[in-house]
């Protein structure tokens, strides 16, 4: 299996396979929100996308980056949004890079969302898939996140090496650009972060399924995917 990392401006083409990493926050938000019951995430090309869909369907959830706004339920904050009852719910997600990324690789064959939390989960289901060529988009500051390319690479071993140790890559990401400003962002008061969204994005394997991205109709749904059992 041959591996790229690339940034969402370097995709001339759509990949076959396509992993779009964002750890903070909008992947590790998408498994938080599978965790608290809901149902599918409809990920929305813009603000004004979301709202729309949120006023045909009026019992579906929306969410963006920042702080609340008028016509938005939640914000893009894992520790937010563990708190919340989404059962038998529909989230649509707006957010800065993450969904960006997945819509752009959107006809791509299989594409999967990551981040620390589904990263095992990711990485056995490509393997049970047997995927040759897989396209990892890190999505966050024009594909140079460190905090998504160490979730990428530590995926990325663990395809290889089922006992492949996560703590340099965790250590990487906890001393990047995104966690400093998560955690300056607390410090000011911003209203769109939770004491705990960086330790949960920076927390490796919580959950058993991948997050996997498909056209349904007209809109880009994310569902949950068990993957298979470790050693499997």
């Amino acid at each position: 299996m041959s591996f790229r990392f690339a940034a969402i401006p370097d995709l001339a083409e759509t990949p076959t396979v396509a992993v779009v990493v964002d750890v903070m926050r909008a992947f590790t938000v998408a498994a938080w929100a599978f965790a608290r019951g809901a149902e599918k995430i409809v990920l929305a090309e813009t603000l004004n996308a979301a709202l729309e869909l949120t006023r045909g369907n009026p019992d579906w959830v929306a969410l963006k980056d920042g702080a609340p706004v008028p016509g938005f339920d939640a914000v893009n904050s894992p520790g937010l949004v563990r708190d919340m009852d989404l059962t038998g719910r529909t989230v649509v997600q707006k957010t800065t890079a993450g969904t960006v990324g997945a819509l752009a690789v959107g006809d791509a064959s299989l594409v999967l969302c990551a981040s620390f939390v589904v990263a095992d989960a990711t990485a056995r289901l490509l393997r049970a898939e047997r995927c040759e060529d897989v396209t990892f988009v890190i999505t966050g500051e024009d594909g140079n996140a460190d905090e998504d390319l160490a979730c990428a690479h530590y995926a990325a071993r663990r395809i290889g090496d089922v006992r492949a140790e996560a703590a340099e890559f965790v250590s990487r990401a906890g001393r990047s650009r995104a966690a400093a400003d998560l955690t300056d962002g607390l410090r000011r008061g911003y209203q769109g972060t939770h004491p705990d969204d960086v330790a949960l994005c920076l927390e490796v394997d919580a959950f058993p399924f991948a997050l996997r991205a498909s056209r349904e109709n007209s809109l880009m749904v994310v569902r949950p995917v068990m993957s298979p059992a470790p050693g499997s």
